[in-house]
């Protein structure tokens, strides 16, 4: 066998030795991340925004050649916001599509069932969209939260409607984890006053059937009605609560799709307030957003609204994440990286992160639907 076989061979197999060192979805040249989310049904507007945000980020990555030299793709499969279908696409995203990491889901419910999947197959799940507790405690390695909880959101809510003197609050919330967070999360903010709700009710998953709850939060002529679920659901309630004569403020958490809840209520939606996770999208003094702004008028995308500018953040502290791991791609090295943001300034935007903890940010502040649909602080 002559020397230049040998090394021949030799080229040949390496190639297919780096290869197999690579970490599932990772290439020389690429990175494959995965997102399931509400493309269709009476959710998509959450899923549609979110995406519409961390693909013009990673758009933005890949236009400056990518991280490390790898550009980033990203694989989108549609759950409708139903948690067993989201079982189905996260391993389909894992096994058939064999992403690196997973990336910017929505809801609650969904990312519940995604949960088991994903810490069994070690795959790192990053900024989800939903302040569940279930996705904070216990502690799981695999998941960075970059928003805040809703326990944070739902605390502020109640800071805000006792310290003007509301007490008199009701709690309309969706049938599932999602819901059942939201309500825990006002129950503990309420028993720290010294207060109880009025009453509760409760709303179907992707259905608007609501006059049951109608009919039991105004038999206590609340004075507020704090809401957990999403866009459609909340504005049929909202909708037949003031046509049932309730004169109650109405506040939501940031889940329900701010833009797509104003656009779903018209007229009917002013004085709606909703606790934000991210800053005001329509804001240029903040430094995040005026390069968010910059970002989709290139992509020739005006609507800007919270939840895609959430998209955005999350795709930024990943791919800030990326860097950090250094051209050896792992999924280990990603969250190496990932926990090394102690304290990192996206833009007037702090993300804090640490081996102990995979909870970026605690920021959430109020607002309310203007006249004409316009958002105010």
């Amino acid at each position: 066998m002559t020397n230049r076989f040998l090394l021949a061979l030799a080229a040949c197999a390496l190639p297919l030795a780096v290869a197999a060192q690579q970490a599932p979805g990772v290439t020389p040249t690429t990175i494959v991340l995965g997102q399931s989310a509400a493309f269709t049904g009476p959710a998509a507007q959450l899923g549609i925004q979110m995406n519409v945000g961390v693909k013009v980020y990673l758009d933005h990555v890949n236009a400056q050649g990518g991280v490390h030299g790898r550009k980033i793709e990203l694989r989108t499969r549609d759950d409708k916001y139903e948690a067993k279908l989201c079982a189905e696409t996260t391993r389909k995203l894992i096994e058939e599509d064999r992403v690196f990491a997973l990336i910017g889901y929505v809801g609650t419910p969904t990312s519940a069932a995604a949960l088991p999947i994903f810490t069994e197959a070690k795959v790192p799940f990053v900024g989800p969209f939903t302040g569940a507790e279930l996705l904070r405690e216990p502690f799981n390695r695999y998941i960075f939260n970059v928003r805040a909880s809703y326990y944070d959101e739902t605390e502020e809510i109640v800071e805000q409607l006792v310290s003007t003197g509301t007490k008199n609050i009701a709690v309309f919330y969706q049938d599932d984890n999602y819901g059942l967070a939201g309500l825990k999360g006002v129950e503990l903010a309420m028993q720290r006053r010294k207060l109880k709700i009025s009453a509760t009710a409760t709303v179907e998953r992707n259905t608007t059937a609501v006059a049951a709850a109608v009919k039991k939060i105004i038999a206590v002529k609340p004075d507020a009605v704090v809401m957990v679920s999403a866009y459609t659901s909340i504005a049929a309630f909202v909708r037949a609560m003031k046509k049932a004569g309730s004169g109650a403020q109405f506040h939501n958490v940031s889940f329900v799709g701010s833009k797509a809840l104003a656009d779903a209520l018209g007229d009917e939606g002013y004085g709606v307030a909703i606790s934000q996770v991210v800053p005001f999208p329509w804001s240029p003094t903040t430094q995040i957003v005026r390069e968010y702004q910059a970002l989709l008028k290139a992509a020739r995308i005006t609507d800007y609204n919270f939840s895609s500018l959430e998209g955005f953040i999350v795709a930024k502290v990943f791919t800030e994440g990326l860097r950090r791991a250094g051209r050896d791609l792992t999924r280990e090295r990603l969250i190496a990286g990932l926990e090394a943001m102690a304290n990192v300034d996206l833009g007037d935007f702090i993300v804090r992160f640490g081996p102990n903890n995979h909870s970026g940010s605690k920021w959430v502040d109020l607002t309310m639907i203007g006249r004409g649909g316009k958002f105010v602080r």
